[in-house]
């Protein structure tokens, strides 16, 4: 196991709510008012007295985590004590810095969080209510949650996250959604704010909130949920994507699990990649697309869908470092491109998945090939949308779609 980076005394992590010193208890006061060095934000610090904590503040840099190792590495040999907001453990400072020094390197002391105050106060059910950060992430994340009837509870960034929020829901028919903006949880200033997305009365709110939204979706709004095979008609580009009940099945072959790393081999539209995304909040993708101009409307698209941090990169097989190593890859354009399925292969780690798909006779026959010397599946769908014909429907094919799925064991063959 790998040593903690930390060689200093365990940090006191030590969580604050917005009635500050009073709301904590007196052993986590004794021990901060032991500590020689006191981090936390600048309203944080100014909730601890003085007289309480003489420790030497520092109010925490911009941007934050790229600082914080060489930050604390500076008092290693103090007694050094951090202040969070609430649960420290609950997006919150705790677990950045128990991924930078391991657990050990910690005395974690947490307060109610304000998810937890929100659900007391709302009579909601805190194990039934996704929650969601707009704190340094895109408000769009909120958008795979959002269907009728849905709670969420949504951290804001500061004072203007509430009327972004109600603007991004009235953008994606979701204006008749009730917003409750709770203010200064648990401090003596605690206010709520209501009113609905479509007519938001509050231009401005306190810095320190979180918001509770009560989906309503209009009436003319498209049904998109977290299950692959969304609508066409939500994907803006040149036409070049997966078509819907392609695009289910193909989700299904790869089987996203939470926290896996996709690569989308040409990624036209950005469709599978966005849908293995939307399937799971820590799902992530690299998607590949030799042309520029696909290259914004991927990035378009998955800001729209609610999956803005897909990477998007150049043509493949120029794979880099910094791209991961991919639990599963869909190659769904280049096939036949030398070097392409091999270097795709060559990436997955053992156990990890390929799926590719075909539409011509000699990307498919290269599938076939493939399958025969290293097995695998093959399945060829063939599907027929209907469409009108004069006063009548017929039946229209869509062009035919042969995959081949497997899963690493060993190394492609040689001349494959």
């Amino acid at each position: 196991m790998r040593e903690p980076a930390w060689r200093g005394a365990p940090i006191l992590v030590a969580g604050i709510g917005a009635d500050g010193w009073a709301g904590i208890v007196p052993g986590v006061r004794a021990e901060l008012a032991e500590c020689a060095v006191l981090f936390g934000s600048a309203r944080q610090l100014d909730l601890v007295p003085a007289d309480e904590v003489s420790a030497r503040r520092i109010a925490w840099p911009s941007p934050l985590v790229p600082a914080l190792p060489g930050l604390l590495a500076e008092y290693a040999g103090e007694r050094v004590a951090v202040l969070a907001s609430g649960d420290p453990m609950f997006f919150g400072i705790g677990s950045t810095l128990a991924g930078l020094f391991g657990p050990a390197a910690l005395r974690v002391r947490p307060q109610p969080s304000s998810v937890a105050l929100a659900c007391a106060r709302l009579g909601w059910a805190a194990q039934e209510v996704p929650v969601l950060s707009a704190v340094g992430r895109p408000v769009e994340t909120v958008l795979p949650e959002l269907t009728d009837g849905r709670r969420i509870l949504v951290l804001s960034a500061d004072g203007t996250t509430p009327g972004i929020l109600a603007e991004l829901l009235r953008d994606n028919h979701f204006g008749g959604s009730r917003l409750t903006v709770l203010e200064q949880l648990g401090g003596p200033a605690e206010h709520l704010r209501t009113g609905t997305a479509a007519d938001w009365p509050h231009p401005a709110c306190d810095p320190l909130n979180i918001v509770a939204v009560e989906a309503v979706a209009d009436a003319d709004a498209l049904r998109l949920t977290r299950t692959p095979g969304l609508p066409d008609a939500v994907y803006g580009g040149d036409g070049q994507f997966t078509k819907a009940e392609i695009r289910a099945l193909t989700l299904a072959a790869l089987a996203p699990a939470p926290g896996e790393l996709l690569w989308d081999v040409g990624g036209g539209s950005g469709t599978i990649a966005i849908e293995w995304c939307r399937t799971h909040p820590s799902c992530r993708a690299v998607t590949f697309e030799q042309r520029a101009d696909r290259r914004e409307r991927i990035t378009a698209n998955a800001r729209a869908l609610g999956v803005p941090g897909i990477a998007v990169r150049g043509a493949a097989p120029d794979f880099q470092p910094w791209d991961g190593t991919p639990d599963a890859v869909f190659v769904g354009g280049g096939i036949t491109q030398p070097g392409l399925l091999e270097a795709c292969w060559a990436a997955l780690p053992t156990g990890g998945r390929l799926v590719a798909a075909a539409v011509t006779a000699e990307s498919e026959a290269l599938l076939l090939a493939n399958s025969q010397r290293y097995g695998g599946t093959l399945r060829r769908y063939q599907v027929y949308r209907g469409t009108p014909l004069g006063g009548f429907t017929t039946w229209s094919p869509q062009l035919p779609v042969t995959h081949w799925t497997v899963r690493k064991t060993g190394e492609l063959p040689a001349g494959s």
